[in-house]
């Protein structure tokens, strides 16, 4: 870890007025200093804008609005969270342990890099994300965890985060400022997929700071809702794969589905294809495992991950058809 200076932002002008090509934001630095310690990434200055305001606070429309400093265990606590975004609340405490969550922040959450061994192995491994045009060992290496859908020649890395794969079944939308002034921009548009440019991961710009996320008004679709993570080891491992769905039945048919994926893609996968396709159906095991075989057409499964294909198909029916009633 090389020398680098520390300042703590006053408010979000001061941060932004701080942020330089090589400076980052901290927040909880629960995978930052990870990054910086170990050399994978480097900065000559830390932006420390863990103080800044950290506040839930329901919206004019009925909406949720979450600062980008509030923790983990905070928003996974809030009643509102808790009663009508159960999916979230859920996907936080199944992501790290209390300690960690007690730290991280909902800004950091969002931002997290991959945790692809090859990605951390500065000294032994190519990484396309580390030092464009180096090479992926992760190709024809241990590929587990790595990604079947969206990924490229360049790049077949995972985004590690529990509480996006919620946040973009509930389509949140992220609030940002910068140099250029406030933008927002739907999660789900928020992470890339690799490409060419998989050192790219997401559409900040230069100096540009996440301020807050915002949630719609709840719709039953998103107070019926779950998330289930599988994983190798019980505690606080990532996912090998994760589902966040969420339905709302009139007549014994769906009249909305949400689902995303987690471990599957460079970025929260929202199931778009299986949404359409389980709209006006009746919510059976048959209905459901037709559905995710479609979004799954395109899978492109890896030496050593061809399971997750069968793993998906599992976890979505067992998730949606508890939520419609049914059992698996």
């Amino acid at each position: 870890m090389t020398p680098l200076r520390y300042a703590r932002a006053v408010d979000r002008a001061d941060a932004i007025g701080h942020a330089g090509s090589d400076a980052r934001f901290l927040g909880g630095g629960t995978n930052l200093v990870d990054l910086l310690c170990q050399n994978v990434e480097q900065a000559s200055e830390l932006v420390d804008v863990s103080r800044l305001d950290g506040a839930i606070r329901e919206s004019d429309d009925g909406g949720l609005l979450i600062d980008a400093s509030v923790k983990n265990a905070v928003l996974a606590a809030h009643p509102i969270v808790r009663r009508s975004y159960p999916v979230l609340s859920r996907a936080l405490l199944a992501g790290a342990s209390a300690q960690i969550r007690n730290m991280a922040t909902v800004g950091g959450n969002i931002l997290q890099r991959t945790r692809c061994m090859y990605f951390y192995d500065v000294e032994g491994a190519r990484c396309n994300k580390r030092q464009p045009g180096a090479g992926c060992d992760a190709m024809e290496g241990f590929n587990r965890y790595h990604a079947i859908l969206g990924a490229s020649d360049q790049c077949i890395a995972t985004h590690p985060s529990d509480m996006c794969v919620a946040l973009a079944m509930l389509d949140a939308v992220i609030h940002l400022s910068g140099p250029d002034g406030e933008r927002s921009v739907p999660l789900t548009d928020f992470h890339l997929l690799p490409g060419a440019t998989p050192h790219v991961e997401t559409v900040l710009k230069p100096g540009e700071l996440i301020t807050g996320i915002e949630l719609p008004p709840p719709s039953d679709a998103m107070t019926r809702s779950e998330y289930r993570k599988v994983r190798d080891r019980s505690s606080y491992a990532f996912a090998l794969i994760s589902v966040a769905g969420g339905l709302a039945l009139a007549d014994g048919r769906v009249t909305q589905a949400r689902i995303a994926l987690g471990g599957v893609a460079a970025k929260p996968w929202r199931a778009t294809r299986a949404e359409a396709a389980l709209v006006g159906a009746a919510p059976t095991r048959e209905a459901i495992v037709a559905a995710i075989r479609e979004e799954l057409a395109d899978a492109r499964p890896l030496s050593g991950n061809a399971f997750k294909i069968s793993l998906v198909e599992r976890t979505a029916v067992a998730v949606l058809t508890a939520l419609a009633g049914a059992r698996a």
